[in-house]
């Protein structure tokens, strides 16, 4: 049964995380974790008119944890909000609540339905879908924030449920 839950696709996707640095001058900083595992992802993003230019993340996950990241990492460039809620959204109900894989744009998240069987892996594939969309939630906050002259802190922590 672990033989299908790391199977080669997910180790491949593992295997190949991008942007593992962090971004010097970030405009949205969040960080998602899992109590019940200990994996944490630390994530950047720098926003152009309210899509994702620059994105880099810290990823301290199981394989499954970095195979997510790897297939968001792959996609996050370019990307709003709400595309990045859409993915984030899209892998919750395939894992939590039996939806079918999504397809267009997060279609690649279908390698990760074999973790819908282990409840307690749940937290960790949805890490960095939880850190991106805070992160870019809150650059967008503090852009507005900017706009009207407040000013606005720059990380978000975050623990993302079981």
């Amino acid at each position: 049964m672990l033989s299908e839950l790391y199977n080669k696709k997910i180790l491949a996707a593992a295997a190949a995380i991008p942007f593992l640095e962090r971004l010097d001058s970030p405009n949205g900083t969040a960080r998602a974790h899992s109590k019940l595992c200990g994996s944490t992802v630390e994530v950047d993003v720098r926003l152009e008119e309210d899509r994702v230019a620059a994105f880099d993340q810290s990823v301290k996950a199981c394989a499954l944890g970095q195979a997510s990241a790897s297939l968001l990492g792959q996609t996050v460039i370019g990307r709003s909000v709400d595309e990045l809620r859409q993915g984030r959204d899209a892998l919750r109900a395939m894992l939590k609540d039996g939806a079918p894989p999504p397809d267009g744009l997060w279609a690649d998240l279908e390698i990760l339905e074999p973790v819908r069987d282990f409840k307690a892996r749940h937290a960790s594939t949805m890490l960095a879908f939880e850190a991106t969309v805070e992160a870019v939630e809150k650059a967008l906050a503090g852009t507005a924030a900017d706009q009207t002259g407040a000013s606005s802190a720059s990380t978000v922590t975050s623990e993302a449920a079981v």
